[in-house]
């Protein structure tokens, strides 16, 4: 039985202590595989704008998404951020979210710091549950001009107009903005690797990025091919920076809607051979 109302659309669930709001689009869990939204390290709920209903109108799948801790109107977290605070979303927070949900499978759709919390918890947590990942601007280590672009976020945060911008879409401006900001520009996150996750993969992964990424570069989606023992396809996409759904979002509603059916095909080819 689903702890949540998922026809209701809207609502608000608990994991680790936070009261987290949370949306739902197209079909229960126990009707049709889901599509898990985890959003970026300055998103929330409401930023995906219209992009899970697109989504669920392309595959035919529910899709759900939610504001972790921190941000939009969901409950602050306490700052400042441990340093792997993605490792934690995605080895506590997460597992506990699906199982509010109701997850019975489907796949993990994260963007930046809402795909590597994906891969995190793919590569760390046994979930079978989870089949598949599309994984968005993905990051799993840091880049030199990835971390200067943090920092001339934190100065358009401090001189220019970006705190008023970002505080139409979080109840607590300042606590989603430094608890992503001064993690990444922590001196001792420039050592921060997450890779050997990777290596754990089982699943099919569909690795998403923009050629003027201002976050990070290529190298991001190498790491998977290098290091990846389960199929992987890659959308790498011109005219495109850090947020391929809102940059390019045709091409990415098509893409991922083509992954998903395959690995419907591919998992009811399996039944009936079984």
């Amino acid at each position: 039985m689903m702890a949540i109302a998922w026809a209701s659309g809207a609502g608000r669930l608990e994991a680790d202590g936070k009261s987290l709001e949370w949306a739902s689009w197209g079909p229960a869990p126990d009707k049709a595989p889901t599509l898990v939204l985890l959003h970026e390290g300055l998103g929330a709920l409401g930023l995906w704008r219209d992009f899970p209903e697109r989504l669920a109108a392309a595959t035919g799948m529910g899709v759900f998404a939610w504001s972790r801790a921190g941000y939009g109107a969901s409950d602050p977290c306490d700052l400042p951020r441990p340093l792997d605070y993605m490792t934690q979303e995605a080895v506590k927070v997460l597992p506990q979210v699906l199982d509010a949900m109701g997850f019975e499978r489907g796949v993990l759709m994260g963007h930046s710091d809402g795909a590597t919390i994906a891969a995190i918890h793919a590569g760390s947590v046994v979930d079978h549950r989870v089949r598949g990942l599309v994984l968005m601007a993905p990051h799993f280590f840091t880049e030199e001009m990835g971390l200067a672009a943090i920092a001339a976020a934190s100065e358009a945060y401090e001189t220019g107009d970006l705190r008023d911008r970002l505080a139409r879409h979080h109840g607590n401006v300042d606590v989603a903005f430094r608890g992503w900001n001064d993690a990444w520009l922590h001196p001792d996150f420039r050592t921060w690797h997450v890779g050997e996750v990777i290596d754990y993969l089982r699943i099919p992964v569909l690795a998403i990025q923009g050629q003027q990424d201002q976050y990070g570069t290529l190298a991001q989606i190498s790491e998977i091919e290098d290091r990846i023992y389960s199929p992987v396809e890659t959308l790498i996409l011109e005219e495109c920076r850090h947020a391929p759904h809102q940059d390019q979002p045709e091409a990415v509603l098509a893409e991922v809607a083509d992954f998903c059916a395959r690995l419907d095909r591919i998992e009811r080819a399996e039944v009936q051979v079984a």
